[in-house]
């Protein structure tokens, strides 16, 4: 087996690399990306998604945070993964750029402070989009509601405590469809994602019995079943 010489590693290639962030959230009833207008070409006028360069001693995650926390003042990210890297030659027009992207979730009681060229779009009235964005977009909300019929991921869009209307709400607008508030109490209490707590919301303007009030047992991510319950009617 030939032994690479000193001078091969002179040769290999380097491209800058910039990290970006899907960052989903309900917002009034429908699922959000968080978005930033452009002010510079190329593509000026198109809305961005939020991220940046990696520095030569930074760690993909670290720069995703520190773009986030400099740029559109995200630090309620209650879930952070990798999602994809794209690597097209002519993805951006000035040079070659590898980018990897992550997905975020907020809560949907979570207000960011966020800056007059940054705001909440609808996934689904998504407005054009800078570079290849929309192509991670649409791949982050497929993982999404993927995870959500799998794992507990519901937690990082939800506040600490809520009503099972009120979850239905949040999963419904996740989904892209409506779900019956009696079949996701019984997903969800039966795989130990949800607990009541002592207390119940209380009763609305119509009156009635008062709600219980529920909270995630773990905030952190866990697989709940390794096969997919929550589908789209038929």
């Amino acid at each position: 087996m030939p032994v690479a010489k000193k001078s091969d590693a002179v040769n290999v290639p380097s491209y800058p690399h910039e990290v970006l962030a899907v960052v989903l959230s309900v917002r009034d009833d429908n699922l959000c990306v968080l978005l930033w207008k452009r002010g510079q070409s190329p593509f000026r006028h198109r809305w961005a998604l939020p991220g940046g360069g990696v520095q030569p001693t930074e760690r993909l995650r670290e720069a995703i945070t520190g773009h986030l926390a400099a740029k559109v003042d995200v630090r309620d990210v209650a879930h952070l993964e990798q999602l994809a890297t794209h690597s097209a030659i002519d993805r951006d027009p000035r040079a070659r750029v590898l980018a990897t992207a992550y997905l975020g979730l907020v809560p949907s009681d979570v207000q960011p402070n966020l800056p007059a060229d940054t705001t909440w779009h609808r996934v689904d009235e998504l407005p054009r989009t800078a570079f290849d964005h929309h192509f991670f977009i649409d791949a982050a909300v497929g993982r999404l509601r993927a995870k959500l019929s799998y794992t507990n991921i519901g937690f990082a869009l939800a506040p600490p405590e809520f009503t099972i209307a009120e979850l239905r709400d949040l999963f419904s607008a996740a989904l892209g469809y409506e779900l019956g508030a009696t079949n996701l109490t019984r997903v969800l209490t039966r795989r130990h994602v949800i607990d009541p707590t002592d207390r119940v919301a209380r009763p609305g303007q119509s009156g009635g019995r008062p709600a219980t009030v529920y909270k995630f047992v773990a905030r952190e991510l866990t697989v709940t079943d390794p096969f997919a319950v929550l589908r789209p009617p038929r």
